[in-house]
C-alpha cells in the first residue's frame, strides 16, 4: 500500500478506528510512513487488526497523546469527554507543538478546547463514508492557532481520502447535512432506482449496477464540465421523450422539496435544534 514517505517526519495517533477513523487511517499510510501512524481503540483488537492490515502500529490512547504530532480523535460525540479527560493531563505535560483533529458532528472547536483544558490547536472536520475508497467529501474548520505549515501538512495527509474544502465552523453543520448524511440519500434514491428497473423487468443485479454507474458517471460530469445540474437534465430532456414525463412525476411528488426537507432537517438535527 505504501509507496515512498511522502511526509518523513510526522506522526500520526488515531484514537478510535471505527468506519471514519479507519478510513481516515487507510488514507494516511499512503502518504505517511505505516511504523510512524498509531492506532487506539476501546476494543483494543480491532486496533491489532488494523494495524496488521495496514503495517501500522497497535498503541493505546496514552501513549498516542504523548508522542502524536496529529491526534485524530474518532470516538462518537458522547464519548469524547471521557477521552479527552484521558489524555489532556498527558498533553498539558508536552513541551512540544502538536494538533487535534476532531471528527465528532456537532461538537465546536471552543468546546473541544474547553474540555481539553487549553487553547490547543484544533481542526475540526466533516468526513463522509466513500473516504473509504478515496472519493470522500472533507470538510474542514480551523481553530485560531492553527498555522498554516500544519495546515497544509494535515491536507497533505488526507489528499489520499479525497476533496478537502474549508468551510466556515458556522456553516460545518449545513455542510454535513449535504456531504454527510447526502451518502444515505443517495443510497435510498439509488435502492428506489434499482426497484423501479426490478418493477420494469431487470435483475436487481443489473438494475443496483446501472443505477450506481449512472450516479458515478452523472455526478463526474457535473464536476468536471462545471454545469448547472438544472442545464445538465434539460440535455437528457428531448421534447415528449421519455426522460420528461419521468421528471414530471418526479416533480408531481414533490421530489425537490423533499430532498431539500431532508437536508433541512439533518442540519436542524445536528445542531440539535
Amino acid at each position: 500500500m505504501w509507496e515512498g514517505c511522502k511526509i518523513d517526519s510526522v506522526k500520526l495517533g488515531f484514537l478510535g478506528v471505527g468506519n471514519m477513523g479507519g478510513a481516515l487511517a487507510r488514507a494516511a499510510v499512503k502518504v505517511v510512513a505505516p511504523d510512524r501512524v498509531l492506532l487506539s481503540n476501546r476494543t483494543f483488537q480491532k486496533a491489532e487488526a488494523l494495524a496488521e492490515e495496514l503495517h501500522a502500529v497497535a498503541s493505546d490512547n496514552l501513549t498516542i497523546a504523548k508522542t502524536a504530532d496529529y491526534l485524530f480523535l474518532g470516538v462518537k460525540p458522547q464519548m469524547m469527554a471521557e477521552l479527552l479527560g484521558e489524555i489532556a493531563p498527558v498533553l498539558s505535560a508536552r513541551q512540544d507543538r502538536f494538533l487535534l483533529v476532531s471528527m465528532a458532528a456537532g461538537l465546536s472547536i471552543s468546546r473541544i478546547q474547553e474540555l481539553m483544558g487549553g487553547d490547543y490547536p484544533v481542526i475540526r472536520i466533516m468526513p463522509n463514508t466513500p473516504v473509504s475508497i478515496g472519493e470522500g467529501m472533507i470538510l474542514y474548520a480551523c481553530g485560531q492557532s492553527v498555522e498554516q505549515e500544519e495546515l497544509h501538512t494535515f491536507r497533505e495527509i488526507l489528499a489520499e481520502a479525497g476533496l478537502l474544502s474549508p468551510l466556515a465552523e458556522s456553516l460545518m453543520a449545513a455542510g454535513g447535512a449535504v456531504a454527510g448524511c447526502g451518502p444515505a440519500f443517495v443510497d435510498l434514491f439509488l435502492e428506489a432506482l434499482a426497484d423501479g428497473g426490478v418493477a420494469c423487468g431487470l435483475s436487481r443485479k443489473q438494475a443496483l449496477e446501472f443505477a450506481a454507474q449512472m450516479t458515478v458517471g452523472s455526478a463526474r460530469l457535473l464536476l468536471e464540465t462545471g454545469e448547472h445540474p438544472g442545464a445538465l437534465k434539460d440535455a437528457v430532456c428531448s421534447p415528449a421523450g421519455s426522460t420528461i414525463q419521468g421528471v414530471r412525476k418526479l416533480e408531481e411528488a414533490g421530489f425537490r422539496g423533499a430532498v431539500m426537507n431532508a437536508v433541512i432537517a439533518a442540519e436542524e438535527a445536528s445542531r440539535g435544534r
